[in-house]
């Protein structure tokens, strides 16, 4: 992984970092100089052994407990991490889930559970929202930068279940508002995953996946590192990029139109 940005005295939250794009994210932020707090739920072994892993290895890297899904928590969480952190530059609204370890196909309202809904909705959507305002004071006297994950789902996939892809759709909205609620101190972006090669809760068949892969354009599915790497630059560059979601899928959904 290369070295693309000289980012240091800058700092960055990312929530969900303890593994998948959100880990590819810190480890990519962090090489370029950057300190970065590793948001992740209480309990999740995963965020100590990441930071212990980095930190070897000479990166500057904290860990900050707490779940984007509970309002008091999500903002005492941002809180601490600016707190020990001394600043805020960059937030990454990583954090997310499927609500199910299976896909539930348009036609399968029965499995549509209130549950379910409340689930996605509190983590995709809310959490964005909660962690972005509770983050807006440090990141405007940093003149920071805001890069949110939504999916192809929030466009015109069908995704895990109709659930995730409407709290998907409502980041890609809920960017576009964040950015005039933060303009100019703030820039607020997102970007839109296809396929990705991580660790998450929704069950793959290796069919699934070399069919995945053979519908995109470039013919493979993304790694977390693809990810990140558009995530780095529209934080530390893309100076006049604002307000919009960078689709980042291979041309996974150009190919299936």
């Amino acid at each position: 992984m290369s070295i693309k940005y000289e980012l240091s005295g800058k700092t960055a939250l990312v929530t969900g970092g303890a593994s998948g794009i959100g880990l590819a994210t810190v480890e990519m932020l962090a090489r370029s100089g950057c300190r970065v707090a590793i948001n992740h739920l209480a309990g999740d072994a995963r965020g100590p052994s990441e930071v212990a892993r980095l930190t070897a290895a000479g990166l500057d890297v904290i860990a900050v407990e707490g779940s984007v899904a509970d309002a008091a928590d999500a903002e005492r969480m941002v809180g601490e991490a600016v707190e020990r952190l001394g600043r805020l530059d960059y937030l990454v609204n990583n954090a997310g889930t499927p609500g199910t370890s299976s896909i539930i196909r348009p036609s399968e309202l029965e499995r549509m559970t209130e549950e379910l809904w409340a689930t996605v909705l509190q983590v995709n959507l809310l959490g964005v929202f909660r962690c972005t305002k509770a983050a807006a004071p440090a990141l405007r006297a940093a003149r920071g930068a805001v890069v949110s994950v939504a999916s192809i789902a929030g466009l015109d996939s069908p995704g895990s279940s109709m659930a995730y892809g409407a709290t998907k759709a409502g980041v890609i909205s809920l960017t576009k508002n964040l950015a005039r609620s933060l303009a100019p101190e703030v820039r607020v972006n997102a970007i839109a995953p296809g396929a990705v090669d991580s660790s998450w809760m929704v069950e793959w068949t290796d069919e699934r996946r070399k069919a995945s892969a053979e519908k995109a354009l470039l013919k493979r599915r993304c790694q977390p590192e693809d990810l990140a790497e558009v995530m780095v630059f529209l934080l530390a560059g893309a100076a006049m990029v604002t307000g919009q979601t960078v689709v980042v899928d291979g041309g996974l959904t150009l190919e299936s139109r």
